[in-house]
């Protein structure tokens, strides 16, 4: 009898009456039958008692709308901000990244990332700073198979956390390409996206959330400050230096080719990232809501900061900038969800709204460095506005301005967090300088002057995005 594929099992009582009237062996057996069978549904509950089918039906949808974040949130904003020779090279660029980060992801960086096996642990069971494990996972989840993620994460299947933290892994380096676009090889970026969640992005995902040594350092980064956003953004910047500025900036006018595609973009964005804060929490629970609430809160106001500063500045607010300060307040928000209340998240989307504006507006035009959709002054510096915040604002002694994190020290946390994004920073830098200058001296990075000046669009891809 199947009781889980729906039989009707049989009343207890009748079996017990039949029994009666079997004599000997035969009603020993029968009893036998009447406790394998009473037993079915109890073995059945114990097995699946630990998944949390409320958890996992939002970890589902959390995955879907990470993933919707990049392919079509982050490729039609970045899309839209570009001339229009040169789309299509963006979402290119968007969907080989989430071809080939997946093909990766399952291979072996999901191994790298989260196989915990290799940690060492002291005789009271904590883990304890060893080399290599405290800076990067083990080789037991390499080829991902239903042996090695067939079990359960918490409440849900490990093969719905594989799914959702893959989502993260894609989209962390989809954010480098705001700032190398309308000039980079195709090629380039595949080779460089290929060694740079290798060696950058697992490791550090490793060190913050899979045990490793920022974790043991007590960094608080909820869902990705430093191991997406500080990450993407100093890559950003790296990159943009090492590619060169694009031809003629910034004495001739590069202004987007599509605002109404920009903002469609980031409104996605500002969808998909409700499943990017409030799905880190991997389960459906108080946490999950107010990561929820301050995403909301945080993005506004940062939204509506930097539409105030631009109207200052400039005399007219537009919609790229409310949308870029979006964006901003998004980042920001996203290592301090799970752990502040919604004071502590206007404060940060206040501070990130202003900080963003200046780091992408006044702060790029003195330096002249040419990054082209302001991956370093939202991800990098929105990144570390959030990451250094949430050392304050976590504390749930601030009154109306407390988080959800009893007995913080604040100063003591303030000072961990500093470190953390001070060894992000240099992790980072380090490795992207090195793996852009290599592939530099082989293939090289950019595309000829006339293959730049006709556009990526014809000149990579043989296609046009408006046939006029």
């Amino acid at each position: 009898m199947n009781i889980r594929q729906g039989a009707k099992p049989s009343y207890p009582g009748q079996v017990r009456r039949a029994c009666t009237v079997l004599p000997g062996k035969r009603a020993a057996i029968a009893a036998v039958i009447f406790l394998a069978v009473m037993a079915l549904p109890g073995m059945a509950f114990a097995q699946d008692s630990e998944i949390d089918s409320g958890d996992t039906a939002w970890m589902l949808t959390s995955m879907v709308l990470v993933l919707f974040m990049t392919i079509p949130g982050l490729a039609l904003f970045y899309g839209g901000l570009v001339r229009s020779k040169n789309v299509l090279s963006v979402l290119m660029q968007c969907f080989g990244i989430t071809c080939l980060v997946t093909i990766l992801w399952t291979l072996y960086a999901y191994s790298l990332a989260f196989d915990d096996s290799t940690l060492v642990t002291n005789e009271a069971g904590e883990t304890v700073f060893a080399f290599p494990s405290s800076f990067v996972g083990g080789l037991s989840k390499v080829f991902v198979n239903p042996n090695n993620i067939g079990g359960l994460s918490g409440t849900i299947p490990e093969s719905v956390f594989f799914c959702f933290q893959l989502t993260f892994a894609i989209i962390t380096p989809a954010l480098v390409v705001g700032a190398f676009a309308e000039r980079m090889k195709f090629s380039a970026v595949l080779i460089f996206t290929g060694i740079w969640v290798t060696v950058v992005y697992a490791p550090i995902c490793h060190m913050v959330w899979g045990g490793g040594l920022l974790s043991l350092w007590g960094a608080m980064d909820f869902a990705g400050g430093t191991v997406v956003h500080i990450n993407a953004g100093i890559a950003a910047l790296v990159a943009c230096l090492m590619v060169g500025k694009r031809s003629g900036f910034p004495k001739t006018p590069m202004p987007p080719h599509n605002v109404a595609m920009c903002v469609t973009g980031a409104a996605m964005l500002w969808v998909g990232w409700f499943g990017f804060n409030a799905g880190s929490q991997l389960a459906a629970d108080i946490t999950a809501g107010m990561a929820m609430l301050v995403t909301q809160v945080a993005t506004a106001m940062a939204a509506f900061t930097w539409m105030m500063c631009e109207w200052i500045k400039h005399g007219k607010p537009s919609a790229v900038g409310i949308a870029t300060g979006a964006v901003a307040g998004l980042v920001a928000i996203t290592p301090a969800s799970g752990y502040v209340g919604p004071i502590g998240a206007l404060v940060i989307g206040l501070v990130a709204g202003v900080v963003c504006f200046v780091a992408a507006t006044t702060v790029k035009n003195a330096l002249g460095y040419d990054d082209s959709l302001d991956a370093f002054g939202v991800h990098a510096v929105g990144g570390i506005v959030g990451a250094l915040l949430t050392g304050i604002f976590a504390a749930n002694t601030l009154g109306a301005f407390s988080g959800t994190v009893a007995d913080i020290d604040i100063v003591k946390q303030f000072g961990i967090q500093c470190a953390a994004v001070a060894f992000t920073i240099l992790w980072c830098g380090v490795w992207s300088f090195l793996i852009l200058k290599g592939i530099d001296l082989t293939i090289g990075l950019r595309v000829d002057e006339e293959e730049e000046i006709e556009g990526l669009d014809i000149s990579l891809h043989s296609e046009s995005s408006y046939n006029l």
